[in-house]
């Protein structure tokens, strides 16, 4: 039994935890009980510890202690998505606890578990009973029972994990909404899996392989086979695609094919994964981008490679750009992280998926635009890079999406001769909105105060499909099937679209506005947007319509009313 850990081992664990969890993310993601397309959260716990992972195998280090602050570092500037801030807080806590310290025993270990679940409820407003708060915090408590028992980093985490899913299985008794669907929280579930996956690096058992690499992909050439006069396309071009809808992507292999050869696609319910040789890499990266959201791209040129290797040299491949962007951030000393000189008073990001969107944003003044929203949530050091490069003494930031409120909200106070203020817009309607009331002569509490207000007074409605079968709240949802939300609560479902416009533009919220404004996503034409314009005047003749172009992904339609 392993009684005490050192740096290079909590790094492990922590490397072998990453794996954990990526292996598993999906059926984290399958017990979201609300099936419309999201930033998951399995998918943002994996992107949120998988950013940890990859800082502690650039940066080995023995001090436990400080291992844990390369981690907690590194877990928050990559935290996605609310269940990915909650989890880098958790190791905030612990990196806290254990600083300064060589090495921990079980009664350390314990401690530190217990300083994260603290500083994890700190940070959220309103705690709520059957979630990963909940299970994390009775996980610790028991971890601090059985360091009085056996002073064993092994027998703690044991412990805690054994009550961590005593917990997660009640939580399914005390939240309502889980206990209708009849799951357990998602949160917590990942939590456990990631805890799981320390303990499981300590007894030795073989980390999972990721998911992505289970793809049947040839990721390489063999250059050491080949001649120039072999190679018919230049470029060895592998690149993974989160699907962001059920859009079938035959069409695409065809492209693929008409443009390179050597074609291979993995393909599974969450991703796919391609590898071609072409001589137009991007061209195929942009066509991709209509599928899904690309994650992760590798191009190596076969044609050098193939002149370095018969030169009798080593062929550099992307397996050395660890080593070049190490070279390169110390010459430039982390030139992204660089804050822009005031310029003036106020500055503003936001975050927003859609080049019309997009648009709007920069139309109205907003100085840093953060691709992302559901499905692609980005990172506190995405927001933070952002928030660095706006010129200006005060910063808003309109986050425009529930999930990403917690991200933005750990950046405050974090960059250094900037007041960061967060205005909690959960849709990109209620953004638009606050920055109407942006005055660049105000003060700014007196500015914040307003903004927050207007994006109180806006009711936003929105229509997409459902993600995978469901009965939810008395409705009986198919995969495929529309649906509406209001609010963000699910309002109606219903095989066609039209019969949900229909509905939603008959509600109060419509029926009351003075203006209506609908934005349309990139998956409808101009003609069905002129249609739903034509449904809503209809119904609403009283209120001021007005149709853009949003172009946003996994929503046909956002419509805002004020």
């Amino acid at each position: 039994m392993i009684d005490i850990i050192d740096g290079a081992l909590f790094q492990r664990m922590v490397i072998h935890a990453s794996a954990s969890i990526n292996a598993q993310k999906q059926a984290i993601n399958e017990l979201n009980v609300f099936p419309v397309p999201d930033g998951d959260t399995g998918t943002n716990m994996s992107l949120t510890i998988g950013t940890a992972a990859a800082e502690a195998k650039k940066k080995p280090v023995r001090a436990i202690g400080q291992a844990a602050s390369i981690n907690a570092s590194a877990l928050l500037r990559g935290a996605r998505g609310n269940s990915g801030v909650i989890l880098s807080l958790l190791f905030r806590g612990i990196s806290k606890a254990l600083k300064e310290q060589e090495t921990a025993d079980g009664a350390i270990l314990a401690a530190a578990l217990g300083e994260g679940v603290s500083a994890a409820y700190k940070a959220v407003m309103k705690p709520a009973e059957g979630t990963i708060l909940t299970v994390s915090r009775l996980a610790a408590v028991r971890a601090a029972e059985a360091a009085q028992e056996n002073n064993s980093v092994e027998a703690v985490l044991e412990a805690a994990i054994a009550q961590g899913q005593v917990a997660l299985a009640d939580t399914v008794n005390q939240n309502p909404v889980l206990k209708k669907a009849g799951v357990v929280d998602a949160g917590g579930k990942g939590f456990l899996i990631i805890l799981q996956g320390m303990l499981d690096e300590l007894r030795g058992v073989a980390a999972p392989e990721a998911a992505d690499e289970r793809l049947p992909v040839k990721e390489s050439a063999d250059f050491a086979a080949l001649s120039d006069e072999d190679i018919t396309f230049t470029f060895d071009t592998v690149f993974i695609v989160r699907k962001t809808g059920s859009k079938s992507i035959e069409p695409f292999r065809a492209y693929l094919n008409s443009i390179g050869d050597s074609l291979v696609i993995g393909e599974d319910d969450e991703a796919f994964k391609v590898h071609v040789h072409t001589d137009i890499p991007g061209a195929a990266l942009s066509e991709a981008q209509k599928y899904g959201t690309l994650e992760l791209a590798k191009i190596e040129n076969m044609r050098t490679q193939a002149e370095e290797l018969a030169a009798g040299k080593k062929a550099q491949s992307t397996d050395d750009l660890e080593q070049i962007e190490a070279e390169l951030e110390a010459q430039e000393e982390g030139e992204d992280w660089k804050v822009a000189a005031p310029e003036k008073k106020f500055g503003v990001v936001a975050v927003c998926a859609g080049e019309g969107m997009a648009s709007v944003f920069r139309d109205l003044g907003v100085d840093g635009i953060i691709s992302g929203g559901q499905t692609m949530n980005p990172s506190t050091e995405d927001i933070l890079r952002q928030i660095g490069r706006t010129p200006a003494e005060v910063v808003f930031v309109l986050p425009n999406n529930k999930n990403i409120i917690m991200a933005a909200e750990q950046c405050v106070g974090f960059v250094p001769d900037k007041q960061v203020v967060v205005i909690p817009t959960r849709t990109v309607p209620q953004g638009i909105a606050a920055m109407l009331v942006l005055d660049p002569e105000g003060e700014t509490e007196a500015n914040a105060a307003a903004m927050d207000e207007a994006r109180k007074n806006v009711r936003t409605s929105e229509i997409t499909y459902a993600a995978r079968d469901s009965d939810f709240d008395g409705f009986e949802i198919r995969e495929g099937d529309y649906m509406a939300l209001a609010d963000g609560q699910l309002f109606g479902t219903d095989q066609a679209i039209g019969a949900l416009l229909e509905r939603l533009a008959q509600a109060d919220s419509q029926q009351q506005a003075e203006f209506i404004n609908i934005f349309y996503g990139e998956d409808v034409t101009e003609e069905q947007a002129n249609e739903a314009l034509s449904i809503f005047r209809g119904q609403c003749p009283d209120a001021e319509i007005t149709l853009l172009a949003g172009g946003q992904p996994v929503y046909y339609y956002m419509i805002s009313a004020e």
